[in-house]
C-alpha cells in the first residue's frame, strides 16, 4: 500500500449501505477476542500502566510485570473459558505464536472448545512497526506458519499487537493468506479493502469494550466496565433492528482473568445472551457469512 490521506477502502456512511442481515433475523454478530499473549522473562515490559517502556531505560528481568502477564496463562485464560464456555461462545483468540513452543496446553484446550485462532505477532514485546520492512514480512509469515502447525489450521485473521501497521502490513497479510484484519476501529460492520485478491476484510474490533484501554487508559472499575459492556451491546442490538451490527469483546487474561474482575464479563454475557437475535459467532464464521451475503464495499 502507497502512503494515503485516508485508508486503503472507500468512505461510506453507516446509513448509506444495504441492509446487513446475519443468521436468523440477527440483530447482533457478537464475537469475543480474548488475547492470549507471550512475553519472555527476558524481554522488555510494558511499564506499570501498560506504557510502552524504551530499551534504553528498561530494567530486565522485571519481575512484577512480567508475572502479571503470566498469570493470565498460568490461571487466567482458564478462568476466562469456563465463562466463555457457559454462555456457547466460541473465542477468536489473538494469539502470540510464541505461546505455541511456551503453553501449548493452552492450544491444546482451545482447539478442544472449538475456538479459531488468529495471528496476533510472535510475541506482544515486539511490534510490527519496529521492524524494517523484510523483518516484518518474515514475522507475519512465520507467526501465521507457526500457529497453522500447532492447531492444523492456517489462520485467517490477524490482529496487530498493539494494532499496529507499516504502509506494507496489508500487502504481506494478504500475501500470507490473512482474509480479515481487527486493526482498523472504525466502523460497527465489515467492510471490503482495496487490498489483496481477493480483496481484505476489515473487521470490526474495539478499543471501548475491552479491558486494557478500559483499565488502564481510561481508569474504570470493574463495575463500570461491565456498565461499558451492556452499553455497548444495547446501542448496537437496538440499531441492529434496521442493520445488522457487530460487538466485538476483547479481553486479556492477565486482566479479566483476575478472581476481581471476571465478573464483569460473566455479568455482561449474562445480559447479552438472554436477548433474541444475538448470534454467537467467530470472526472467521463472521467474515465468510459477511462475503458470501453482501456486495457492501
Amino acid at each position: 500500500m502507497q502512503a494515503r490521506r485516508y485508508g486503503p477502502f472507500p468512505y461510506v456512511p453507516i446509513h448509506r449501505r444495504p441492509r446487513l442481515q446475519w443468521p436468523g433475523g440477527a440483530r447482533v454478530a457478537l464475537w469475543v477476542n480474548p488475547n492470549i499473549e507471550f512475553f519472555g522473562l527476558d524481554d522488555v515490559m510494558p511499564g506499570n500502566v501498560n506504557e510502552r517502556v524504551a530499551r534504553e531505560h528498561a530494567k530486565v528481568p522485571n519481575v512484577r510485570n512480567w508475572s502479571l502477564r503470566d498469570y493470565g496463562n498460568r490461571v487466567g485464560i482458564w478462568r476466562l473459558m469456563q465463562v466463555l464456555t457457559r454462555y456457547g461462545i466460541r473465542a477468536s483468540a489473538a494469539l502470540n505464536s510464541e505461546l505455541c513452543d511456551h503453553h501449548p496446553e493452552i492450544i491444546d484446550e482451545a482447539m478442544r472448545l472449538g475456538w479459531e485462532l488468529m495471528g496476533h505477532g510472535q510475541t506482544n514485546a515486539l511490534r510490527i512497526n519496529e521492524m524494517p520492512p523484510q523483518a516484518e514480512r518474515e514475522a507475519i509469515f512465520a507467526a501465521i506458519e507457526r500457529i497453522e502447525r500447532a492447531c492444523g489450521v492456517r489462520p485467517v485473521g490477524w490482529l496487530g499487537p498493539g494494532l499496529a501497521e507499516t504502509w506494507h502490513t496489508l500487502d504481506y497479510l494478504a500475501e500470507a493468506g490473512i482474509r480479515y484484519v481487527c486493526d482498523w476501529v472504525n466502523d460497527d460492520q465489515p467492510y471490503r479493502m482495496q487490498i489483496g485478491s481477493p480483496p481484505l476484510v476489515a473487521m470490526p474490533y474495539t478499543l471501548q469494550a475491552n479491558d486494557v484501554p478500559a483499565y488502564f487508559d481510561m481508569k474504570c472499575s470493574v463495575p463500570e466496565f461491565e456498565r461499558i459492556l451492556k452499553a455497548q451491546f444495547d446501542t448496537l442490538y437496538r440499531e441492529g433492528a434496521e442493520s445488522g451490527r457487530v460487538m466485538a469483546i476483547a479481553v486479556h487474561p492477565f486482566l479479566t482473568g483476575q478472581p476481581h474482575r471476571i465478573g464483569a464479563l460473566d455479568a455482561a454475557l449474562e445480559h447479552i445472551c438472554r436477548h433474541d437475535g444475538v448470534w454467537r459467532a467467530t470472526a472467521r464464521e463472521i467474515t465468510e457469512h459477511f462475503l458470501a451475503s453482501t456486495d457492501i464495499d
